[in-house]
């Protein structure tokens, strides 16, 4: 085949068995993407999180979220997001791998290039950190990746989206990113995010770069610049990505749409 295909979902704000979140009920949701997945995209490589996998960061939620995910045909890829708590996380999730100096980051290697996976969250705070540490293990990663194609993956987006509420909690160490990244624009082929809330996509520095929709609830357009972040109930997705050296193709999904199916 030629691409390399794989999910990308996002914020599945899981909480403690029993618990409802704004209303909403984040497992039936994932539960409802986890039977899409496994029916209709069984062939993806994995399937990747961009955080916000657990509301509160409590343990019984990452229990619960670990037995649904259970029922993906394919390996998970987990990042963390500011609602997450790295210590529970990881007393969940204990084979997933982390840095040296603890962070959950990685680089996962295919058969076009490589996905480097970045850990923004940092505790007691709704914004993106990317401290020293972690800028150096990028730095490190990007630099031993000689001439591979790159993608990267993390939760908050190192750039204003033009909606107040998200840009006030973003990555706080934008120009610093961005330094780390400048000398290897030319082979960063795409940048995965979460937290927004929202479809959005364009192009940062000619990178280009998608996020979509969560599981259980959204950010609701607005544009206005009143310190309160609005909330909906507009559809979730997930993303079907299909990659190869030269180009990356993203479908979006929203797979509890039962509208009707016709020929054209």
């Amino acid at each position: 085949m030629r691409w390399t295909k794989f999910i990308h979902l996002t914020d599945t704000h899981f909480v403690e068995p029993g618990e409802r979140l704004y209303g909403g009920d984040p497992r039936s949701r994932l539960e409802a993407a986890v039977r899409s997945i496994a029916t209709e995209h069984a062939d993806a490589e994995f399937c990747l999180i961009t955080g916000d996998l657990a509301h509160l960061g409590q343990p019984q939620a990452y229990g619960a979220l670990r037995e649904v995910l259970a029922g993906l045909p394919m390996p998970v890829q987990l990042l963390l997001g500011n609602h997450d708590d790295r210590h529970a996380f990881q007393a969940c999730f204990p084979a997933v791998p982390r840095d040296a100096d603890g962070f959950v980051q990685r680089a996962l290697p295919f058969r076009q290039g490589l996905l480097l996976m970045l850990d923004t969250n940092e505790p007691g705070v709704s914004h993106g950190v990317f401290c020293e540490r972690r800028r150096a293990w990028l730095a490190a990663q990007l630099a031993a990746s000689g001439e591979q194609p790159v993608w990267i993956a993390m939760h908050h987006p190192p750039f204003d989206i033009g909606l107040p509420s998200m840009d006030a909690i973003g990555l706080r160490e934008a120009d610093a990113f961005e330094a780390v990244i400048a000398p290897h624009r030319q082979r960063l082929r795409h940048l995965f995010f979460g937290h927004v809330h929202r479809p959005v996509s364009g192009s940062w520095l000619g990178v280009p770069f998608s996020t979509l929709r969560a599981l259980n609830h959204q950010v609701a357009l607005d544009f206005r610049d009143d310190g309160r972040i609005p909330g909906s109930f507009e559809p979730p997705a997930y993303a079907v990505v299909l990659a190869d050296e030269r180009q990356t193709v993203i479908h979006n999904h929203d797979f509890l749409d039962a509208s009707e199916r016709f020929l054209l």
